[in-house]
């Protein structure tokens, strides 16, 4: 019986600790990872302003983001894992979840910006919205003070 790949999603954007928990993942589920299917998300924020200027906005965001993900999958490459690249416009915490429950993930992988609860009060969290929300469980990477 040819068992299905389990799905492992690694939430990415264009900060130090996203790619920190890229890493450590890489380095410390190296084996799990090679044995999974391995997605590597990034959402595009909507944008609001004229039409015209939407259109430009997205797609440089689109080709940003992107170049962003060749980036992250050359880093798994490095590690002999091959990363699948998958993106979605929306608001980033929804996005990921959802993306999650639509692709059966079995596992989300998210860094942590280390905010205080007051600036997750203010700013939210994308990390802390998706443990409470995502589908499958989710592993939150903290890097080192």
């Amino acid at each position: 019986m040819d068992k299905k790949k389990e799905v492992v999603m690694v939430g990415m954007d264009d900060s130090e600790c996203s790619h920190y928990a890229l890493r450590w993942a890489l380095q410390n589920l190296g084996q799990t990872l090679s044995r999974s299917h391995l997605l590597l998300f990034s959402a595009q924020p909507l944008l609001e302003f004229t039409v015209d200027l939407i259109n430009d906005l997205q797609e440089n965001q689109r080709k940003a983001t992107l170049s962003l993900l060749a980036n992250a999958k050359e880093i798994c490459a490095k590690h002999g894992i091959i990363g699948e690249m998958a993106t979605e416009v929306g608001e980033p915490k929804e996005a990921i979840c959802k993306a999650a429950e639509k692709l059966d993930i079995q596992l989300l992988i998210l860094g942590s910006h280390g905010r205080g609860a007051i600036q997750r009060a203010f700013l939210g969290s994308v990390s802390d919205y998706c443990v409470h929300n995502a589908k499958c469980p989710v592993l939150v990477v903290k890097r080192p003070a």
